[in-house]
């Protein structure tokens, strides 16, 4: 830009929300030593920048799932159902605390939490009650739970098997990603060793059994949503990726057979471009970690299947139906990036727990997307952009600078154990935050164009009746099953876990005998012990 043309600029720097500078313009010369071939490729093919199918959504759409479940199974049942007859394309399931950490609904701890933030699951009862009446073979379920993701598998698969479902026709993933627990959710229950044991075990009894079904799906989503910026986000699940790799060959699997069924699970947050490039840089990260690394030789090995969730953390309560239009950037992005799977959040979940008119308009944001908008009628329809290849570069950089530190440092495990990652997290979002304060970063609606508003809002409430009702379930239950086989099959899990033997195929007994989660967990525990959090220094 000449001098004589150019104008005072709104701020000193330009930065991205990973602090990366933005150039006032964009050239050829910002891609002087780049490589079409090599860091682009064609679509379908390594290194699968420009997405892991050669036609992409021309093919078939990304799918559509709304993150949902409250009360009982029975509440969540009839959720489930509305949300596919709107035209939802896969369920998400969100357990509740006590579920997500191994209580009963009648346990001292889980009192005032049932049903509050996902929906309740005692036993194999539950999650009949939770599928009935929906074709399981014929509808991907993801199920958001890490700890006590054996129990829950394990009534899933049980569940199909009662039904005479094959399970050869069951697609859907299972999070089971307990290390991003340490550093950013704290849904943990036992020891690392000890979950990375359980992960293994969920690894080869899937893979060998439900060839459909993602073994995992490590998230960065959860990282992201705790105060990590784009960078760490991509940095942090890669690092427990590699991890989980490396115990699974540890324990004797063939990466080739596992390492198809690995899925991943990311945020979609404000700053549009970076979160495109992101997408794009992330997809070519894994497929060099995984030929480069493992020495993966299956292409399938090597994609980056992504699930996409936008941001919850950028939702405000103040001028709400804002959040439409955030989710609706978002959703776009994360669309443009090439994901697999999306959720699109709801204006009032800075609030509640969505209501129906909400979902609906969430949902109606990405069939919008979808169907009217042409952003899915080409592959990577941005590829080529000096800004957004500039971007792509920079965040692969990045992350491969953060990768190597951590392998410094002893690898994930290690890094977590001392506090490293929890405190580049903290410091990330400390960092944020005061530059919101300073009104650096500009929030619509918080730290600039407020309003004075009476804000009413149409809001869910999660009755307490909903808890009453969940333990007088439990207590029936327990009255009519048969108690002896039941602690049968409980001292079996005891005697596998002290042998480290596969746990899925006792657990699976168990819940067939419908044994509790609570119960199930309490036997590992005996054994396992719990894990205790160390205070991280700042």
């Amino acid at each position: 830009m000449s001098k004589s043309n150019s104008q005072k600029e709104r701020k000193e720097k330009f930065l991205t929300q990973s602090n990366i500078e933005i150039k006032n313009i964009y050239d050829f010369k910002d891609l002087e030593n780049f490589n079409p071939e090599l860091e682009l490729g064609e679509p379908g093919e390594f290194p699968f920048t420009r997405g892991i199918y050669n036609n992409m959504y021309r093919g078939k759409l990304w799918t559509m799932r709304q993150y949902a479940g409250y009360g009982t199974a029975e509440e969540s049942n009839k959720r489930y159902k509305y949300l596919i007859s709107q035209g939802q394309t896969g369920l998400s399931v969100a357990f509740d605390l006590p579920t997500q950490i191994g209580y009963n609904s009648d346990h001292p701890m889980a009192k005032g939490e049932i049903g509050k933030v996902g929906v309740s699951i005692n036993s194999l009862e539950d999650m009949e009650i939770l599928f009935d009446g929906i074709p399981l073979e014929n509808i991907s379920v993801s199920m958001t739970i890490n700890a006590t993701a054996l129990m829950i598998i394990a009534m899933y698969l049980v569940l199909a098997k009662k039904r005479r479902i094959d399970w050869k026709k069951l697609t859907g993933t299972i999070q089971n990603d307990i290390l991003k627990e340490y550093v950013s959710r704290g849904t943990y229950i036992f020891p690392v060793k000890e979950s990375m044991k359980i992960i293994t075990d969920i690894f080869s009894f899937l893979t060998k059994h439900v060839p459909q079904w993602n073994i995992i799906s490590i998230s960065g989503y959860h990282i992201r949503e705790a105060g990590a910026n784009a960078i760490q986000e991509l940095a942090f699940t890669f690092a427990n990726a590699i991890t989980y790799v490396q115990s699974a060959i540890e324990r004797g699997l063939d990466v080739d057979e596992f390492a198809p069924r690995i899925s991943f699970f990311f945020a979609a947050h404000n700053n549009f471009f970076e979160e495109i490039a992101k997408f794009r840089a992330a997809r070519r990260i894994w497929a060099r970690i995984m030929k480069e690394k493992f020495k993966a030789e299956d292409k399938s090995s090597m994609l980056l299947r992504f699930h996409t969730q936008t941001s919850g953390s950028t939702l405000t309560f103040q001028q709400s139906d804002l959040n439409i239009v955030r989710v609706t950037l978002q959703c776009l992005a994360a669309v443009l990036g090439g994901t697999q799977s999306l959720h699109s959040n709801s204006r009032d979940e800075a609030l509640s727990l969505p209501t129906e008119e909400s979902v609906r308009i969430a949902l109606r944001t990405q069939q919008i997307i979808a169907y009217e908008t042409g952003a899915a009628d080409t592959v990577d329809p941005l590829g080529g952009s000096y800004f957004l290849e500039s971007l792509t570069n920079q965040i692969e950089d990045s992350v491969n600078r953060y990768l190597k530190k951590i392998e410094e440092l002893g690898g994930m495990i290690k890094a977590i154990e001392t506090g490293w990652v929890q405190r580049e997290i903290q410091n990330s979002s400390y960092e944020y935050q005061k530059k919101i304060e300073k009104e650096e970063e500009i929030i619509v609606g918080v730290n600039k164009f407020e309003i004075k508003e009476d804000v009413k809002f149409d809001i869910l409430k999660i009755s307490d009746e909903f808890e009453k009702k969940q333990i007088e379930n439990l207590k029936k239950l327990m009255q009519k099953r048969e108690s002896e086989k039941v602690l049968k099959s409980l001292k079996r899990i005891k005697e596998s876990a002290k042998k480290e033997e596969n746990l899925v195929y006792p657990v699976m007994e168990a819940v067939e005998n419908y044994a509790t989660l609570g119960e199930i967990v309490d036997c590992l525990k005996e054994v396992y012990g719990v894990y205790q959090e160390k205070s991280v220094p700042v």
